[in-house]
């Protein structure tokens, strides 16, 4: 929604981000106890009746949008479990056997407490990020509590802390997850990177950690240009501040990256709160610099226009990589996709895609499987479980009844690469 974690980070790292704080072993240990900490009373809000607005707006949505599993008539009755609007009628509650059996309704209430947690007010104490690591301290990327415990965090005492905080850093935490020299993945058969998969990640790395020091100013420079990410088809990437990047730049402290996002929604307007075009001369990206290791592109077009306008070239895949967080190649935006895969390929460069959930992701890789160019196409990593995925839960507007979490899933690929044979 737009309300959204952007502006509930925003306003939080104000209060917060002044007073940092050295969060100790002992201090964590005492606050995972504190007998001062208040008592998880959170009321249960029905969506018709919550107050906030965006909340309301939402229940119509799904209302408008949503058929009943059981009489595939409009959604119109409000779970009194959930609070949330799921059937077409009280009758037809009743008889959704699947939904009461498999208690559908708590994962529902979840996603109710969230959404109203969110809007609160309260003091988002995970939003005080820690600054830069220290070099005596070695960062561990085997999942959330892992990263969360050697990067310093506030401790995440409950499942509402962690869900505010993952929600924000689930986008640059998977993409760190599986640049880093620490990735959670391994290469088969232990592991879902194969052995191309493992050839493209080598050569990012042999740039993030170079065998050999250049160094300008203290920051390793290698080929004269910043690593790029590209992140085709953003939404709530767009919507995250540089301070969040940040927290992916202090894993590669001596790397610097240009973050280009590139789609309709590339540029979230933070004035008028909603998505923009970018209108500066000559149709060049609006270029935000947060500091002198991370700049963030917005690209207003798709990649397939910025491609055949040679905008963006030459790609190196040393130096570049895409991530497409939740593409969904099936949607209306199909023909964009169909445009974009020939460039995406051509480049040589590795490309990450999540998805919601393994039957989301899977319909992805069908896709790209119908539609590459004549077997044009190495797979980089089979679909696995993200270890950073979104521990929020969230519903589907078009089927409230079912729940999922942001980049649950992801896998890799990249265009053919063909070795040089001596004739």
């Amino acid at each position: 929604m737009m309300y959204s974690i952007s502006h509930v980070c925003r306003r939080s790292i104000q209060s917060n981000v002044s007073r940092r704080r050295n969060f100790s072993l002992f201090w964590k240990m005492l606050s995972m106890n504190d007998p001062n900490k208040e008592k998880d009373e959170r009321k249960l809000y029905s969506w018709d009746e919550s107050p906030y607005e965006d909340i309301r707006t939402h229940a119509a949505l799904i209302r408008a949008k949503a058929l009943c599993p059981v009489t595939h008539k409009p959604v119109n009755f409000v779970c009194p479990y959930s609070g949330i609007p799921t059937h077409a009628s009280k009758e037809a509650w009743e008889k959704d056997t699947e939904y009461h059996a498999k208690k559908k309704y708590e994962l529902l209430k979840k996603v109710n407490l969230y959404e109203h947690d969110l809007r609160s007010g309260r003091k988002f104490e995970e939003f005080a990020f820690p600054g830069e690591q220290e070099r005596d301290f070695m960062i561990n990327m085997s999942d959330w509590d892992s990263f969360f415990y050697t990067r310093d965090f506030p401790p995440m005492n409950d499942e509402f802390n962690l869900a505010a905080a993952t929600k924000v850093l689930t986008y640059p935490m998977t993409i760190g997850s599986i640049l880093h020299k620490f990735s959670p993945y391994q290469i088969e058969p232990k592991g879902p990177v194969t052995v191309e998969g493992a050839k493209s990640l080598g050569a990012l790395r042999y740039t993030l950690y170079p065998p050999y020091q250049k160094t300008i100013d203290g920051v390793t420079h290698f080929k004269e240009r910043p690593i790029r990410i590209f992140i085709l088809g953003p939404r709530m990437e767009s919507m995250l501040p540089g301070y969040v990047w940040k927290q992916f730049g202090y894993l590669f402290p001596k790397s610097r990256f240009e973050i280009h996002l590139i789609g309709p929604e590339a540029y979230f307007d933070k004035e008028t709160r909603s998505f923009a075009s970018v209108n500066t001369p000559n149709g060049r990206p609006l270029i935000e610099r947060f500091d002198d290791q991370i700049t963030i592109h917005h690209h207003t077009q798709y990649f397939n226009e910025l491609y055949d306008m040679g905008d963006l070239f030459p790609f190196d895949p040393y130096l570049d990589v895409f991530f497409l967080f939740h593409p969904g190649f099936q949607t209306a935006d199909q023909i964009h996709w169909d445009k974009s895969l020939k460039g995406l390929l051509e480049s040589k460069c590795p490309i990450y895609v999540t998805g919601f959930h393994d039957e989301d992701i899977q319909r992805e890789i069908d896709w790209l499987k119908r539609h590459e160019l004549n077997g044009e196409m190495d797979l980089l990593m089979q679909k696995s479980d993200n270890k950073f995925a979104c521990t929020k839960l969230d519903i589907v507007d078009s089927n409230p009844t079912e729940t999922f979490n942001l980049n649950s899933k992801v896998f890799g690929f990249r265009g053919k690469r063909y070795h040089a044979i001596k004739v």
